[in-house]
């Protein structure tokens, strides 16, 4: 225990035993009820180690004062109810904590550092400027965490660019501790492997994970920034959707692959086309495509459809536009736009 955290669990313990004898002889003064204030604060900043017994030790202070008040009418009695509840929350509170053996704010932030940090795995590198590739994300009624989630790489920086997107089963918050941890794991595997190998390591991951609901879709794109030549494998994942500039039709590229997660030595055929300037490809999640009332051939219709009105001459942006357009609040949505200028 840091030195730091003992002078603050001293600090908060002084504190309360000064509210606590100043409600027992001026009662009339401070009401019993402040006690509240600093089992607020100790439920913020103290660890669970420390919180129990600044809890017990607040309580006991509760149980001394209580009978030195002038009247015990039915009021004084609902506030040292409201105390003892609320001290009794805290402390089965503090136990689940210890699983973590951090403060409640220290915990707090410590997720929310790890969520940046592996997010930031998935931002795209720097490309060619005859290449222009934007990603979009958002959660399931807008919480912070998805089951969604987009990884990115280019070896060495060289000619090869690779990008995963993937949707983890379940969505926003059930999902997300699954999507943080697969998101850093198939970030490292996407940069260290060749493109053919990345999919079948990933599913031997997810198997040796043995979760209950341990399976995801995903779809891989591997791009040669100097020929414009790519080959996309799909993993139980809507199919990927390409542009051609100098038709002006859209294609899809179907391909076969089961679920990540569910079959040992599954294997994954990809399929190969070629980005000549002004083509766009299109890598988004069923959340885009696919509602309990439309099947998911409709949707990839309706993708197709708002893409050629919102990408129309301008690509900046467009993955944005597309995806505040589609698919439903309350399900995951991610979507990747690559166009070759």
């Amino acid at each position: 225990m840091r030195s730091g955290d003992n002078r603050l669990f001293l600090s908060l313990v002084v504190a309360s035993a000064v509210v606590a004898m100043v409600a027992g002889i001026w009662p009339t003064m401070l009401p019993i009820s402040v006690l509240a204030v600093p089992l607020l604060i100790g439920n913020i900043v103290l660890g669970p180690r420390q919180l129990p017994w600044f809890v017990v030790i607040t309580l006991a202070g509760l149980a001394i004062v209580s009978p030195r008040q002038p009247e015990i009418t039915a009021y004084v009695v609902v506030e040292i109810l409201v105390v003892f509840v609320l001290g009794l929350i805290i402390l089965l509170s503090s136990f689940r904590r210890t699983r973590l053996g951090v403060a409640g704010a220290r915990g707090e932030s410590m997720l929310v550092d790890l969520r940046d940090r592996i997010s930031r795995q998935g931002q795209l590198p720097d490309l060619p400027r005859d290449w222009y590739v934007e990603t979009a994300l958002r959660s399931a009624d807008g919480t912070p965490f998805a089951g969604d989630f987009v990884v990115a790489a280019r070896p060495h920086n060289g000619d090869r660019f690779d990008v995963v997107v993937v949707d983890v089963s379940g969505k926003g918050d059930e999902a997300g501790t699954r999507s943080l941890l697969l998101s850093g794991a198939f970030g490292g595997l996407l940069g260290a492997l060749h493109p053919e190998d990345f999919l079948p390591a990933a599913n031997d991951f997810l198997l040796q994970q043995d979760w209950s609901e341990g399976f995801a879709t995903a779809i891989h794109l591997s791009l040669n920034l100097t020929s414009g030549d790519i080959k996309v494998w799909t993993a139980g994942h809507p199919p990927a959707v390409q542009l051609s500039a100098g038709s002006g039709r859209w294609s899809v590229h179907d391909t076969e692959g089961p679920v990540l997660g569910l079959i040992p030595g599954a294997e994954f055929t990809g399929t190969r086309a070629i980005m000549r300037p002004g083509d766009v490809v299109l890598l988004y999640t069923d959340g885009m495509v696919e509602t309990p009332t439309r099947d998911i051939g409709l949707g990839i219709d309706r993708l197709v459809g708002s893409a050629e009105r919102e990408l129309r001459g301008n690509f900046v942006h467009g993955a944005k536009r597309l995806i505040d357009s589609l698919g439903s609040r309350h399900d995951d949505r991610a979507l990747l736009l690559i166009h070759r200028r």
